[in-house]
């Protein structure tokens, strides 16, 4: 027979009672610990996998970007169209409608030739002051490969131009291109053809 007095049987039992809810809390806790661990090592690895997207993708559409620049050549003759990411191929380039000069696709190399607009553009700023600068602005379509992918592209880009007084008297004036500036990217017909209108020299 046990020797415990009812009063000490209650206390022992609200004892072992105590340390039952104690371990659970602690199991409780611990598998709380578990999931709230699981959870934040998930969501870290998901963020890292949204890092790595984002700067691959970003990575991918700077490497497809075009930025197209110019070397002149033939002393001011030229203006020979280079990436330096990439191989250009069919190259149109566009002009204002109002300088009456028709779409040029050059067979060979991207280039722009001043023979293309030589006379329109002399002829529009005959009467002022022989030695003058301007931009002309154009719309370069072409295509080009990305590795083995031939992607399109398409810009408004501005030619610079100047004109100088003939070296020779009554020889008249001499044009030269200077250089290739982007403008925008994309474009269309109707956008340069505002441009012009609006920053065409003035004689």
């Amino acid at each position: 027979m046990s020797s415990e007095t009812p009063t000490e049987r209650r206390e022992a039992a609200a004892t072992r009672r105590r340390w039952v809810t104690l371990a659970e809390v602690v199991a409780v806790a611990g598998v709380l610990i578990a999931a709230l661990t699981l959870w934040t090592n998930w969501s870290e690895h998901r963020a890292a996998e949204a890092d790595k997207i984002a700067a691959q993708s970003s990575e991918a559409r700077e490497r497809t970007k075009i930025d197209l620049s110019a070397i002149v050549q033939d002393g001011g003759d030229t203006l020979l169209l280079k990436d330096a990411r990439h191989d250009l191929q069919d190259v149109t380039i566009t002009f204002p409608r109002a300088l009456g000069v028709s779409p040029q696709r050059p067979p060979a190399e991207p280039v722009i030739e001043k023979s293309w607009f030589l006379k329109p553009l002399l002829k529009l700023t005959d009467g002022g002051a022989d030695n003058r600068s301007g931009r002309l602005p154009v719309l370069v379509s072409l295509h080009y490969f990305d590795g083995d992918t031939t992607r399109s592209a398409s810009g408004i880009y501005d030619v610079i131009w100047k004109t100088e007084a003939g070296s020779i008297p009554f020889a008249g004036r001499s044009l030269k291109l200077e250089g290739l500036r982007v403008r925008q990217r994309g474009g269309d017909q109707a956008k340069i053809d505002a441009i012009w209108a609006r920053e065409k020299p003035a004689v």
